[in-house]
């Protein structure tokens, strides 16, 4: 009976000692235990805690009751906490990437690289936009005038030019003045020939000129006339300015004391060739409403004249030029020319200065 109970004895020890050399790896978490992980503010979990083997049969050993998960070593611990969680391979994590800062996740390092933690407050508050703020953010605006109310004035010679007409030397002028504001002005025009020493035609205007539009002028005044024949008089009124294309244009219509009417049409371009060297078309028409054979005019279109000045600008006030003119009678007018031994078309060379103040 004692060998029995000593043999008994020694298998109760075998089997402990074997209870006690299970592999602690089979008791490690597997990765399907990790699907509970909620870590905040990125859809991953708190570790859940091991697995706990079931309890043994009431005929295991008595060691198996003091074995637990805190038993494991710490590379099984690690080897728990690093597992991946359930679909955290379709969601990259760049490098650089941005992560909000979660105090309540101790599982979750705070020091990976990379990972820029935003605060949830700007670390200088904006302050409120204020009316104040919005004055100073807008300087006052400058004064600006629509007009000048100061007085200038100039006096311009278009053309002060000779030819060599088959009578002798012949003389033609056209010149303006004004002065004033740029809202009001007085106007003085006027423009004639002389050929022989003779004073063939010449007229002197006077206008007062109001601002009406950009670049517009409209004029009303008196007209009187020295040649040819007995002087008349006109009341006049037109417009002043410059057209699209930087055309300069002067329409006039002028009612005489007699019943007599009349319509002058002026217009010029300087064409820059050069700084200096400018190319200026021009062409005047006049009309008649009446026949008025003791000054040799007829009716409807009475004169048209064309001409082309090169001239070059030694300085912007002075400026020489050469041209030509052309100069042709229509209707009731070239029949009185023709009446009178002269001709209906003048074709002529000239030569002038421009001048101004």
């Amino acid at each position: 009976m004692k060998g029995r109970g000593g043999l008994a004895c020694s298998a109760w020890c075998v089997v402990a000692i074997a209870a006690m050399n299970v592999p602690v790896a089979a008791q490690s978490m597997p990765d399907h235990d990790m699907q509970g992980m909620d870590m905040h503010g990125m859809g991953m979990a708190h570790p859940a805690p091991p697995r706990t083997k079931p309890a043994a049969k009431k005929h295991a050993t008595p060691a198996s009751h003091h074995h637990d998960a805190s038993a494991q070593p710490p590379a099984a611990q690690t080897q728990a906490v690093q597992t991946p969680a359930h679909g955290m391979d379709a969601m990259p994590m760049d490098h650089g990437a941005t992560m909000p800062a979660s105090t309540n996740n101790p599982a979750m390092p705070m020091d990976m690289p990379g990972m820029v933690m935003p605060s949830t407050q700007p670390r200088t508050p904006i302050p409120v936009l204020t009316d104040a703020d919005r004055a100073a953010a807008q300087p006052p605006a400058m004064a600006h005038p629509g007009n000048d109310e100061g007085i200038h004035g100039q006096f311009l010679f278009d053309r002060f030019e000779t030819w060599n007409a088959p009578a002798g030397a012949a003389i033609a002028w056209e010149a303006r003045a004004w002065i004033g504001t740029d809202t009001d002005r007085l106007w003085l025009r006027s423009e004639g020939e002389r050929r022989d020493a003779r004073t063939e035609s010449a007229d002197v205007e006077v206008f007062y000129g109001r601002h009406i539009a950009t670049w517009w002028d409209g004029v009303i005044g008196i007209r009187h006339d020295l040649h040819p024949g007995s002087s008349q008089d006109f009341a006049a009124i037109g417009l002043i300015g410059t057209a699209p294309y930087k055309i300069d244009v002067a329409a006039t219509v002028y009612i005489g004391a007699t019943g007599q009417t009349a319509t002058r049409i002026e217009a010029d371009y300087d064409v820059l060739l050069s700084n200096r060297w400018i190319l200026q078309p021009r062409v005047e028409v006049n009309l008649y409403g009446r026949n008025d054979p003791l000054r040799g005019i007829g009716s409807g279109l009475s004169t048209l004249e064309s001409g082309l000045r090169l001239r070059y600008e030694i300085t912007r006030r002075f400026a020489p030029y050469v041209g030509v003119e052309r100069e042709q009678a229509f209707g009731g007018t070239a029949d009185l020319r023709r009446a009178a031994g002269e001709g209906t078309d003048d074709l002529r060379w000239v030569a002038g200065l421009r001048f101004w103040f």
